[in-house]
């Protein structure tokens, strides 16, 4: 049975950062690439960054390049999520998912993620 368990979320000031964890476990982790996902109230879910299996390779939404860091480690069975200069508009649910098939690469739509997180929620203030 695969899990994922998310943490790290609150609530900041805008501007501020975040460091999200997602923990692993029921699968060779280390064979899968891994995302994140986020949806506001309203909203559907989308894509946010996904990080291949060794971690070599990371691919990241237009809003957020160059203010988030998806990074993992293999040996932890853990991925991350480093947001910093976060503005209100990030304000959603958070979540982790592990890819459906395994040694694929890119894995970017919700289709393409087999198990997911519970999430965990980040509120940006202004």
């Amino acid at each position: 049975q695969v899990q994922l368990v998310e943490s790290g979320g609150g609530l900041v000031q805008a501007g501020g950062s975040l460091r999200l964890s997602c923990a692993a476990s029921g699968r060779t982790f280390s064979d899968y690439a891994m995302g994140w996902f986020r949806q506001a109230p309203g909203k559907e879910r989308e894509f946010v960054a996904a990080i291949s299996r060794s971690g070599g390779s990371t691919y990241y939404a237009d809003s957020v390049k160059g203010r988030f860091t998806i990074s993992r480690d293999n040996a932890k069975n853990t991925v991350y999520l480093q947001m910093n200069s976060l503005e209100p508009d990030y304000t959603a649910v958070y979540y982790c998912a592990v890819a459906l098939k395994p040694f694929t690469w890119p894995v970017l739509t919700t289709r393409e993620y087999a198990y997911w997180g519970q999430g965990t929620q980040v509120t940006v203030s202004s």
